[in-house]
Order: structure tokens, then C-alpha cells, then sequence
């Protein structure tokens, strides 16, 4: 049977971002996170909706209760063609769009029916690394200290020079003192942890490491992004009440306990797709000059090994 993860596929998801991340960068700095998400997640599913195939939301803006669109559990696209499930977040980073900080992004994943995790909307304790190293390198249940350690000798380094990406919380402060204790450089983001797990996969980012705690629809994003590039990712689903218990039980959650590993996230051939909205590490954001519109699109495709940049210009509609 013929894989509908075909790079037509990933061009059509790159237009999607796109419209997502040109209707939030109208937004840029204006103070209101809930219009700018808004205007993304309007874009996005229109756009969705134009494509030939079956989709249906496996991780998006929450339980249907919760969003009007795009929430779990929504059908969209044409009706017809390839059965595809989608992860999506129309902007990573509302905050930083509000405030015009650095690392908005426009993400979203496509897999095979059934090829992605239905992620619970509670915490995960995270590590990821590129690509290049040996399976079991890094360790979920190893300390921070002990994880850059082993990083910096596969790498053929010292500590000092590996970079790490941690979310800045209060509830980091102890993986942060251990990194620094070794001597690692700590990269500390304010939001925006999909953009944190990504930079691990660009050299020129200076960041070999993430790890710490953030969503676990986040970490189903991050993880087929790993998958594009030969990447390593581990999580746990961190719970903080019976309710989020409660919530993991409805999506078939059943091993509270369990680690995760890159491919029971992403367990099919996945797309990765990220725009940039606001200027950041990894891409940079929407530009409007000129009377024309430019973006910067990172198109992985694990099927095909293919992975993209993509610099448009459009005139502005």
C-alpha cells in the first residue's frame, strides 16, 4: 500500500503553517494572545479544510468543549482522499507573539491514521537530542548533570561545551543549578518548548540538549519532527490531579507510569512542519514589504528523508 506521507503532501502542509503564521504576524506585539491565536487557528483550518483527504485532529486547541475549532476530534479537509492524523499547534508561543519576542512558530504534523499519540493536555518530563549519536545516549531517569556528561563523551567534548535548552520556570531551578554545575551552557527560553526541542537538530543553534518539563501535546509535535531527522526523544506524563488523570484515561491513557520513547509518540512516518512567525533560532519570522508578504517554512518528511527551508513571497491579499 502506497504511504500517503508523499512530499506533495508535506508541500501542502508547509502552505497551511503558512496561512497560520501570516494571520497571527498581523498580531505581532499588539498585547492580545487570544486574538493572535485566534486569527492562527481561523487560518489554519480553512486552509485544512481545502486539502484533499480525511484528516482528524488528534492533538490540537483542546477538548471540544474547550474550542470551537480545531479540537480534538474534528474532521477536516475535503472528505475524500488519504486518511491523515494531524497534531497541530496554530501558534507556539501566544505570549510570545503578544509581547513581539522571539520563537512564535505556526506548527503542525501529519501521520497515517493512527500514527501519532493522543497526548494527553497535561505536563511531560522531556529529553531530546539531534541526530548522530548511538540509541541510549540520554536517559530520562539519569540527572541533568549526568545526561550532559554523557552527551559531551559521545560528542567528544567537554560539559562546557554543550549547550542545553530549558524551559525558564521555577520548577527548572534544580536541572538548571545541576547544568550549571557541570558547566553547560544554558540556553533558557520563556516559552515555546517544540522551538526548544527543534534547535537540537541545527548546529548553528548552539543547542545539543532539551530537557525539562512542558505540554504533552507539545512533546507528540516535537517528537515527529525527531522522527524527520533521526533524532532521540523521551517523555513521562507528569500528573497533577485526579482531573488530569481523568483526562489521560479519556484519550486511552492507561500506564500512568510509562516512558516514552520517540516512536510510540510518532509511530508512523510522519511531516513536520514550522513557520516562523516572530523572528527566532530556528526560522525567521513573517516580513511584510513592498506591498508583499515573505515566510520562512522547515518541511521534514520522514518517509522520504527530504527535508526543507522554504523562503516565500506572496503579495499581500
Amino acid at each position: 500500500m502506497t504511504s500517503p506521507i508523499t512530499d506533495d503532501l508535506a508541500a501542502a502542509a508547509a502552505r497551511v503553517a503558512e496561512e497560520a503564521a501570516i494571520a497571527a504576524a498581523k498580531l505581532v506585539g499588539r498585547g492580545d494572545e487570544k486574538a493572535a491565536d485566534q486569527a492562527a487557528v481561523d487560518a489554519m483550518r480553512t486552509a485544512l479544510n481545502a486539502l484533499p483527504m480525511r484528516g482528524r485532529i488528534v492533538i490540537g486547541e483542546g477538548e471540544r468543549d474547550e474550542a470551537p475549532m480545531l479540537f480534538i476530534g474534528e474532521e477536516v479537509g475535503q472528505g475524500s482522499g488519504p486518511e491523515i492524523d494531524i497534531a497541530l499547534d496554530p501558534l507556539e508561543g501566544t505570549t510570545l507573539t503578544a509581547k513581539a519576542m522571539a520563537n512564535a512558530l505556526a506548527v503542525i504534523a501529519f501521520a497515517p491514521r493512527g500514527g501519532l499519540l493522543h497526548a494527553p493536555d497535561t505536563y511531560m518530563d522531556k529529553i531530546a537530542i539531534g541526530p548522530g549519536y548511538a540509541q541510549g545516549v540520554i536517559d530520562l531517569d539519569a540527572s541533568a548533570a549526568e545526561n550532559v556528561a554523557a552527551l559531551a563523551k559521545a560528542k567528544g567534548v567537554a560539559p562546557k561545551d554543550i549547550g542545553v535548552c530549558v524551559l525558564d520556570r521555577p520548577r527548572h531551578a534544580e536541572i538548571i543549578a545541576s547544568l550549571r554545575q557541570i558547566g553547560a551552557r544554558v540556553h533558557l527560553i520563556s516559552d515555546g518548548d517544540v522551538a526548544g526541542v527543534i534547535n537540537t537538530t541545527k548546529p548553528e543553534t548552539g543547542i545539543d540538549l532539551y530537557i525539562g518539563s512542558g505540554g504533552a501535546p507539545e512533546g507528540v509535535l516535537a517528537a515527529s519532527a525527531l522522527k524527520c531527522v533521526g533524532g532521540q526523544f523521551q517523555g513521562r506524563l507528569v500528573f497533577r490531579n485526579d482531573d488530569e488523570r481523568r483526562r489521560a484515561e479519556r484519550v486511552g491513557v492507561t500506564d500512568f507510569d510509562r516512558r516514552y520513547d520517540l516512536h510510540d509518540l510518532a509511530s508512523m512516518d510522519a511531516i513536520f512542519v514550522a513557520t516562523g512567525v516572530t523572528q527566532g533560532a530556528l526560522l525567521d519570522g513573517v516580513r511584510v514589504a513592498h506591498g508583499y508578504v515573505q515566510t520562512h517554512t522547515l518541511v521534514m518528511n520522514s518517509a522520504t528523508g527530504c527535508v526543507r527551508e522554504i523562503r516565500a513571497k506572496r503579495p499581500l491579499r
